[in-house]
C-alpha cells in the first residue's frame, strides 16, 4: 500500500493484476469509514466508482500516481449515489474519450441527464472489453439498495466489483484480507440498514457466487479475500 497524498490519507495498493485500490478515509464516529475506487488498467482502462465531488482532487492524484488520468476509457458506477459518480463531471472535463457505464435503468433514470457525455448503457449479463481485462454486469436491483443498482465481474482475474456489498466501518484497514467480512458488515447494518430487503436478494445472490469470485472488491472500507 502506497500514500498518495498525506493530508487526505489517500492511498493506493494493487489487488489482482491490474487492479488497482483507491481508498480515501473519512473521520466519522465511532470507527471512521472510507471509500473505495477501483482502477482497471489496460488498453481501454476504467475506473469503476468515482467517489464524491469533493473527493475529486485526490482521486485524481491516486489514478495519475498509476497511468495518466486523460487515458481513462470508462468511467463506472453500480448505482447513482454521489460516492459513486458524484464527481463524473469532473472526469469526463479531464478525460476526453471517457464514457460513463451502467446499467440500462440508472441511465434512463439519472445518468443520461445528469452527465456531460451520453452513458455506456450495459444490459444484464453483457461483457465489456477492456483489452487485458474483461467486465460482466450484473443487474441486481435493489442489492443491497437501489432499483438501479447493478454489480460487475472482473472475468480475467475474478474480481467481484461489489459495491455498497459487504459495506463496513473503519478507516484503518488493510487493502487485502482473508478475515471475516459478513460479520462486521452485518453489524455495520444493524445500525444504519441500508438493505431494500428485496423478495429475491436469495436467488441474487446465490448467482453472484456462481461466479465464483477469488477477490470481493467492497466499495467502503476493506476488500476481501474470497476462499473456496
Amino acid at each position: 500500500m502506497k500514500t498518495i497524498n498525506a493530508h487526505s490519507g489517500t492511498n493506493i495498493c494493487e489487488i489482482a493484476d491490474g487492479i488497482w485500490r483507491i481508498n480515501t478515509p473519512v473521520p466519522m464516529p465511532p470507527s471512521g469509514f472510507s471509500f473505495n475506487q477501483y482502477l482497471i488498467t489496460g488498453e481501454a482502462p476504467m475506473l469503476y466508482h468515482m467517489g464524491p465531488r469533493k473527493l475529486f482532487p485526490w482521486v485524481r492524484e491516486a489514478v495519475g500516481a498509476v497511468l495518466p488520468v486523460e487515458k481513462l476509457r470508462y468511467l463506472a458506477l453500480s448505482h447513482f449515489e454521489a460516492d459513486e459518480c458524484g464527481s463524473v463531471n469532473e472526469w469526463l472535463a479531464v478525460a476526453p474519450h471517457a464514457e460513463p457505464v451502467c446499467g440500462k435503468i440508472a441511465a434512463l433514470v439519472s445518468v443520461g441527464d445528469v452527465a456531460d457525455r451520453p452513458p455506456r448503457a450495459l444490459g444484464d449479463g453483457e461483457t465489456l472489453e477492456l483489452g487485458a481485462h474483461r467486465l460482466r454486469w450484473f443487474d441486481t436491483p435493489h442489492l443491497p439498495h437501489a432499483w438501479d443498482c447493478g454489480l460487475a465481474m472482473e472475468e480475467t482475474t475474478g474480481t467481484l466489483l461489489c459495491g455498497d456489498l459487504f459495506t463496513q466501518p473503519g478507516d484503518k484497514t488493510p487493502p487485502l484480507t482473508e478475515g471475516d467480512i459478513l460479520g462486521p458488515s452485518e453489524a455495520f447494518r444493524g445500525m444504519m440498514d441500508y438493505y431494500a430487503h428485496c423478495r429475491n436478494q436469495r436467488e441474487q445472490l446465490e448467482r453472484l457466487a456462481g461466479t465464483n469470485p477469488k477477490t470481493l472488491a467492497c466499495m467502503l472500507r476493506a476488500l476481501g479475500r474470497a476462499e473456496g
